[in-house]
């Protein structure tokens, strides 16, 4: 084997161990960062779930916030056809906390303020 050989298939090893090296890399940071991401929404959670309702007042702004039915659901009719898009709400991550959040104020009002609930309860739009 001449040296000029030797020197391709060092550089080739070289440059394979060089993209192994950044390909590594790029793994540890998109793992540590869904690590990072998965941390943050764990922390949204726990802060959504520790929220208390005391006032009657945040009650009825957090039940007209939250809605009781998922928006993006929609019948497109289209000539004779109707397309059905299906409620993408249960792809949120926080979903069950903020329906658990809406039921908390929602049992506030009816139990604590023995308020009416229907206006929060009926689907409209629909």
């Amino acid at each position: 084997m001449n040296t000029q050989t030797k020197l391709k298939i060092y550089w080739t090893k070289y440059a394979e161990v060089t993209l192994l090296i950044i390909f590594v890399s790029i793994l540890r940071l998109q793992i540590s960062t869904s690590i990072q991401s998965l941390y943050i929404l764990q922390v949204i959670r726990q802060w959504l779930n520790h929220i208390t309702i005391q006032n009657a007042n945040f009650a009825h702004h957090l039940c007209k916030f939250i809605p009781a039915h998922c928006p993006f659901e929609r019948n497109i009719k289209i000539f004779t056809y109707n397309l059905h898009i299906p409620p993408l709400c249960k792809l949120n991550p926080l979903y069950e906390e903020l329906m658990s959040l809406r039921f908390r104020a929602l049992s506030y009002l009816a139990d604590e303020c023995g308020e009416d609930i229907t206006q929060y309860c009926t689907l409209s739009n629909r």
